[in-house]
């Protein structure tokens, strides 16, 4: 079972990448990146999480998506021949966000420890 969840999820995510690629015009200076595809194991819906950049563009990245997000679908199910295809769930990825805040605390901690 895990394994055709993980052979979705990579699917999804070359076909995404291409969709996104060649499907959605966003504003110049806006990049949207894959960050991960998650798959229900029954394969009825598969979470895309991306990343924007710059980070103050998210919004509008995320509102064009959603916007184009019925014919983002109907494109990925034209492109997978398969009986059962996934509802996509676009959100917003922030690890790498929620890493440099991390980052950052733990330099913090190190300079008042070394400081004392």
């Amino acid at each position: 079972m895990a394994h055709r969840v993980e052979k979705m999820n990579s699917l999804v995510r070359e076909i995404f990448g291409e969709l996104l690629d060649q499907e959605i015009s966003l504003k110049q200076g806006v990049l949207v990146t894959i960050a991960k595809v998650d798959t229900t194991p029954d394969l009825r819906y598969t979470r895309v999480s991306v990343s924007v950049f710059p980070e103050q563009e998210e919004n509008y990245a995320l509102v064009t998506l959603r916007h184009e997000q019925n014919r983002l679908q109907k494109a990925l199910n034209a492109k997978l021949s398969m009986k059962i295809r996934p509802r996509i769930l676009i959100e917003s990825d922030h690890t790498e966000q929620s890493a440099d805040v991390i980052e950052k605390l733990l330099i913090e901690i190190k300079q008042e420890a070394g400081d004392k």
